[in-house]
């Protein structure tokens, strides 16, 4: 699968998901894109996965439709993700066209 990093989302988390092809929107020259215009070129790019940390996606942006999937950690900071890879790697691995998913990290 073709996962696409947002800017907040740890980039140590591509080690968890070693299955897939793991691309930060930084390498891509993204990182200034609006969540719309990330959306789209990734799309365009062939993307499968958005992974993201930004939980307001859904409503301020227009998900219906989309080819890509959406994939949500409710927490970026990674001494505490780290022990919850496995939620995150399960929900890439569940996604599908255009659903979105937002997996729960606990911040402590």
């Amino acid at each position: 699968m073709l996962i696409l990093f947002d800017n907040g989302t740890p980039a140590p988390l591509r080690y968890a998901l070693k299955d897939h092809i793991v691309v930060e929107a930084i390498e891509r020259g993204w990182d200034r894109l609006l969540n719309g215009d990330l959306i789209a070129a990734a799309e365009a790019a062939g993307f499968e996965v958005l992974l993201t940390t930004d939980k307001n996606m859904r409503y301020q942006q227009n998900l219906t439709g989309r080819k890509i999937a959406f994939v949500v950690i409710g927490n970026q900071q990674w001494p505490i993700l780290r022990r919850h890879v496995e939620k995150v790697a399960a929900a890439v691995n569940a996604a599908t066209p255009g659903s979105f998913v937002e997996v729960e990290i606990p911040f402590t």
